[in-house]
């Protein structure tokens, strides 16, 4: 039995106690949250200087599924264009520059909601 498993199998006898303000409370309670974890392990992992890694937010995980999904219809879309496929033979060079804008701007878009979860929040 490697050390992970024998604290985890231990229990846990010692309790402290902190007093804290409610805002203090309120903030350790959703730091915890975003993070996934109980507020008892987010402070034993603080306590412990552990480096919390927040889990990723669903939301914006479903939002660059969406924006992943837009991406791959525009490639195949152009990539019907470029290979002259009788489908596609009514698209004009403006089309073509539109869709190459979507595409543009589609990316920008996916990369600002990659940098809202990776950057810390600010606080409310």
């Amino acid at each position: 039995m490697d050390q992970d498993e024998k604290q985890t199998s231990r229990r846990r006898l010692h309790r402290l106690r902190v007093p804290v303000f409610p805002e203090e409370k309120d903030a350790i309670e959703r730091q915890a949250k975003q993070a996934g974890l109980s507020v008892a392990r987010y402070l034993r992992d603080v306590g412990q200087g552990y480096q919390i890694k927040s889990i990723v937010d669903y939301e914006q995980v479903c939002i660059l599924v969406r924006i992943n999904s837009d991406l791959g219809r525009l490639g195949g879309l152009l990539k019907l264009w470029l290979t002259d496929d009788v489908r596609t033979a009514h698209f004009s060079k403006p089309t073509l520059r539109a869709l190459l804008r979507r595409i543009e701007t589609t990316q920008d878009q996916m990369s600002r909601v990659m940098k809202s979860i990776i950057q810390p929040r600010v606080k409310q």
